[in-house]
């Protein structure tokens, strides 16, 4: 598969900035969508006695499509982020059902367990895929932004074996895949705005934590913390079973087993993403890889791949058609008639 430096993607002029883009799509991105008539959430209940919600949008109200895209958010987002709901919306209109997780606490009510969820936590979304194979999909693709596209791409490499066959491609958007060299780029001085805003949310789930379970959750020096590693010290690696924050870093990103991957995946990170290292650039296994596809716009900040107009972001569009490519390269005697563009109005989002 190819590597794709040389990208088409083009800003709006005034948001030709890493930083700018991150936070325009972050902030000022609205979608009305018309979607309650037929939306519903499902609880999936886990071994361990806990639950995560997945909501479930169809193409079609009162029916199944032949196939559904899995959708995983970033770090302490949920279903209902624009990047989520713009990527659903796309999805929706070409025919897929949309199952949106949110982790474990971030649908709006706590988890019943201690333990929340992590980077490189993939049973549940392991559960997920099994749960939708079960429903009858024929076909799965799984997308994931930034933290939930590390978990996505971490569950279809550490074990291929085990990922069930309905699974045909996958898509990582923004996806800090080496989670320590993504950590020490937000522990700089340039990144303290992104720190603060994950900082914030970051201590009101480890306060109700300590409200829940005041002997296994201190709060001590909580309201100290500024960067990822004395939150994964304290809190992350504990209660996940790791040694410490680099061990969790090291042994739950992705990067170490994206060749390992059996489904076709396409890895859309931004040269301007505020949030990753060089090192979250595989280059070179794109260069070698059959299966891996890598782009680079110049820009696209972090999750900020804007449209010049009101339409669908241009990483959505990219991620439809390569998902439509690869299932057309998937059947029996197709030829290459995937990737034709969407008509969608400037209105559609």
């Amino acid at each position: 598969m190819p590597l794709i430096a040389d990208s088409g993607y083009c800003p709006p002029r005034f948001l030709r900035n890493g930083h700018l883009l991150t936070l325009w799509a972050s902030q000022k991105r609205k979608l009305r969508l018309p979607w309650e008539p037929y939306f519903r959430t499902e609880r999936l209940e886990t071994e361990d006695g806990d639950f995560f919600d997945v909501d479930v949008l169809p193409a079609l109200p009162g029916a199944q499509a032949a196939g559904a895209v899995i959708l995983s958010h970033g770090l302490e987002g949920s279903s209902r982020r624009p990047y989520m709901r713009g990527m659903a919306e796309i999805f929706r209109r070409a025919g897929w059902d949309v199952l949106a997780r949110n982790f474990r606490g971030c649908s709006g009510e706590p988890n019943r367990t201690v333990r929340m969820y992590h980077g490189g936590e993939t049973e549940d979304l392991h559960k997920t895929v099994c749960w939708a194979a079960g429903q009858g999909y024929g076909r799965l693709v799984l997308a994931g932004f930034s933290m939930g596209g590390n978990q996505t791409l971490k569950y279809l490499g550490e074990d291929p074996s085990r990922v069930p066959g309905q699974v045909c491609a996958a898509v990582g958007v923004s996806v800090p895949c080496d989670l320590e060299g993504s950590a020490e780029m937000l522990d700089r001085p340039s990144r303290m705005l992104y720190m603060a805003y994950f900082m914030s949310s970051l201590r009101r789930k480890v306060r109700e934590k300590h409200a829940r379970f005041p002997d296994k959750v201190s709060v001590a020096g909580l309201s100290r913390m500024v960067t990822f590693e004395a939150f994964d010290n304290a809190y992350t690696a504990p209660l996940h079973g790791f040694a410490g924050a680099r061990d969790y870093w090291r042994k739950s990103s992705s990067l170490p087993v994206l060749g390992s991957i059996r489904v076709p995946v396409y890895l859309l990170n931004a040269a301007d993403d505020p949030f990753l290292s060089e090192s979250c650039f595989p280059v070179e296994l794109a260069r070698e890889s059959r299966l891996f596809t890598l782009e680079m716009p110049a820009h696209g900040g972090h999750v900020g791949f804007v449209s010049p107009d009101a339409g669908p972001y241009w990483s959505e569009i990219r991620a439809l058609d390569f998902v439509r490519e690869a299932v057309e390269a998937q059947r029996p005697g197709a030829g290459r008639g995937a990737g034709q563009p969407l008509n969608l109005s400037a209105a559609s989002l």
